[in-house]
């Protein structure tokens, strides 16, 4: 009777309505976080306190990072005396004691990844026992080394520019620390022109000089190991480029002087070669008279000679045979 009426005054403020008699539900699970490397077997710990009865019932869930615990998915179920693994890890998904109806509700998952990082849900419903604290939360973290990082560098890699250097891998638990080495040895940078952000994996270089050239390593790192890639940086001198430039400029103006030179004293050679002009039978001229044409003039020219040479002669005859005549 006496827990019939603390159940009745805890249940009502708690949940808005009179609750039959029984007991309360208690789950326990560890207040610190857990973390465990790739591919070992987790023991999410979680116990309880309850009169285990015929509608005892234990659900194991699963939250990814950043998601609401109403996003949670199932990883197993214990009701009626049995157990049903299901989702994702149900095969790799199990209970450290079984049933668990000793007050221990621990779970087990072996062969960790990545993707098992999270937080899991340890839930005991009991009716008609009331809830006081029934849910236990356990946030789990997979450590894992980080991988292979990229590097790569943009900006104005001549001398008084600044360049950027980046540093990134895609994988690594706890997220790993990035710091960014010279090999060889150079002399010590000027104070101010390097830095460096260890969260970013960014090295900014400022006031470059040809001494900036070089190898650059940088190392990613946490916990479960490091891993890391080089990148050459090779700073150029802006004013040798220049004057580069100015000289191609001109070997290519005295290539094409002497293209054109070459061309024109080969064409002042060409015309010198070339013959006079002769003009063959079928060639006309201006000046040049139609076939037939002279052959007339000139038996035109002829005729008029003769007449001329005979003209004398024939006054000659009319005179003699006029007077003839007249005798």
């Amino acid at each position: 009777m006496a827990w019939a009426l603390v159940g009745a005054f805890l249940c009502g403020p708690l949940l808005g309505f009179l609750c039959l008699s029984g007991l309360a539900v208690e789950v326990t699970v560890p207040a610190e976080p857990l973390s465990m490397p790739m591919g070992k077997t987790a023991e999410l710990s979680c116990s309880y306190k309850t009169s285990v009865g015929d509608s005892f019932a234990l659900e194991w869930s699963f939250v990814q990072p950043g998601r609401p615990i109403s996003t949670s998915l199932p990883i197993l179920y214990f009701t009626n005396d049995h157990l049903y693994p299901t989702g994702s890890k149900a095969d790799r998904a199990s209970l450290l004691h079984n049933p668990p109806t000793g007050g221990v509700a621990t779970l087990k998952l072996t062969d960790l990844r990545p993707s098992d990082t999270g937080t899991y849900l340890c839930n005991v419903n009991n009716p008609p026992d009331f809830y006081t604290n029934g849910l236990g939360l356990i946030n789990l973290t997979v450590l894992v080394p980080p991988s292979h990082p990229l590097c790569s560098h943009s900006g104005q890699t001549s001398v008084g520019g600044s360049a950027a250097l980046r540093c990134s891998s895609s994988e690594g638990a706890p997220k790993p620390v990035y710091n960014w080495v010279r090999l060889g040895s150079f002399p010590t940078p000027p104070p101010g022109s390097m830095v460096q952000d260890e969260v970013s994996g960014q090295l900014i270089l400022t006031n470059l000089s040809l001494t900036s050239s070089g190898t650059y390593r940088c190392v990613a790192s946490n916990q479960m190991g490091s891993a890391s890639c080089e990148l050459n940086l090779s700073v150029t001198d802006s004013s040798e480029g220049r004057v580069a430039g100015t000289l191609i400029g001109v070997l290519l103006g005295v290539l094409l002087l002497s293209v054109a030179a070459f061309c024109l004293i080969r064409f002042q050679k060409e015309r010198k070669k070339e013959p006079k002009e002769t003009y063959g039978g079928s060639d006309l001229r201006e000046d040049a008279t139609a076939p037939g044409v002279s052959d007339q003039a000139s038996v035109r020219a002829d005729s008029s000679k003769g007449l001329l040479e005979k003209s004398p002669s024939t006054s000659t005859v009319t005179t003699k045979s006029k007077l003839s005549m007249v005798v």
